[in-house]
């Protein structure tokens, strides 16, 4: 009897061991696939911020793969197959942690929180309560400040080779935002040639709440995004003022060159004589997505001019920022030793509207306690 007894025990162990280890191993990085040269190595991104362990973690499903860093929840890597086949990474960004952390643009590739976007004068009311939030685009807090979740080191969990779950904690007060915001986005790489973000959020504390991602695509692989052909689902857009926070009205795209209901190339009217063109230096605003809000639907389609790619958009969400580069100077070396040039990239982001907690005639985004947040996105290539 006390040998079975102890052999039970080794057996429990052992078993005990065997899940620990098991459990562990979720949250350790898939390990670089030799063959997969455009991918950044981990080496790249051994390093720590705050204390924390900064990592890259690589998803694979059929035709395309990914790398993902912890730092930001960003996008390193996106790599999609052009029309004859060739592995063309379209994600525009840097192949280390160090580059990502001292790019002069922080945001390539990245979860955007605690709002996406942009809040007019750094500040919003809240029952009553006036909240102020760090300045740090002129006038107005651009996607959540200078210590947003870009900027953050998330908790990684591997679910699968073609699943990433990645969670942060954004503390109550943190860049000025009321409520502790428990957020969890799981990046998937689908067998229909999609990469899928789900986006989940909880709060103990009504709060303003509007995430994104940030990634900066070229279809192309590099240079100019002006002959990438662009379709959104759209027939309104908001016209915004010159600090870019939205006028309040949405208008019609019908005659202006905000019309992209049929595709169109990027750079056909970017350089018209348009206000609002002059405003955002070009396009860097707000579509407003036809369709049921909270329903995944068609936001946008893009084509690669050179690559033959083609990029869809669904999403839950009412509106799609559009942002074409237009801000970037050449100043940061990326990838493979190209520059982050003029309009070398865009940026298709849905979300909610811009500075919706100051425009009560936008779509509300107020999260409230024992309320889910939940959205998702879904970028399909073929």
């Amino acid at each position: 009897m006390k040998i079975i007894s102890i052999i039970n025990g080794m057996i429990i162990l052992a078993a005990v061991v065997a899940s620990c280890n098991n459990a562990s191993e979720k949250n350790k990085p898939i390990t670089q696939r030799g063959s997969d040269t455009l991918l950044a190595p981990a080496s790249n991104f051994n390093d720590t911020l705050n204390g924390k362990q900064v990592s890259i973690y690589y998803v694979k499903n059929k035709d395309i793969e990914a790398a993902i860093t912890n730092y930001g929840a960003r996008v390193v890597n996106l790599l999609v197959p052009d029309k004859k086949g060739k592995m063309t990474d379209i994600s525009i960004g840097f192949d280390s942690f160090k580059g990502f952390y001292h790019s002069t643009e922080p945001y390539f590739g990245a979860i955007i929180g605690r709002y996406g976007n942009r809040i007019a004068r750094g500040k919003f009311t809240l029952d009553g309560v006036e909240y102020i939030l760090p300045l740090n685009n002129g006038p107005n807090t651009l996607h959540g400040g200078l210590g947003g979740f870009h900027n953050q080191v998330w908790d990684a969990t591997q679910l699968s080779d073609s699943s990433l779950q990645l969670n942060y904690q954004s503390k109550d007060g943190e860049m000025g935002f009321p409520g502790n915001l428990n957020v969890k986005v799981i990046y998937t790489l689908t067998s229909n040639r999609e990469m899928k973000i789900d986006y989940q959020a909880t709060t103990d504390k009504k709060t303003a709440c509007n995430l994104t991602n940030h990634t900066f695509f070229n279809l192309n692989g590099g240079g100019t995004i002006n002959d990438h052909k662009l379709m959104i689902n759209a027939v309104q857009y908001t016209p915004v003022d010159s600090t870019l926070i939205p006028l309040g009205k949405n208008e019609l795209v019908k005659g202006t060159p905000f019309d992209f209901s049929q595709p169109t190339a990027i750079g056909a009217r970017v350089n018209d004589t348009n206000t609002q063109l002059k405003y955002g230096r070009g396009y860097d605003h707000n579509f407003v997505i036809g369709g049921t809000e909270k329903n995944i639907r068609l936001a946008a389609e893009v084509s690669g001019d050179k690559s033959g790619i083609i990029m869809q958009i669904f999403s839950s969400e009412p509106g799609l920022q559009f942002y074409g580069g237009n801000f970037m100077q050449g100043k940061n070396d990326l990838k493979r030793g190209s520059k982050d040039n003029f309009r070398t990239a865009f940026c298709l982001e849905p979300q909610h509207f811009p500075d919706s907690p100051n425009q009560p005639a936008f779509p509300s985004t107020i999260l409230e306690p024992g309320k889910v947040y939940e959205t998702v996105s879904i970028y399909r290539f073929r």
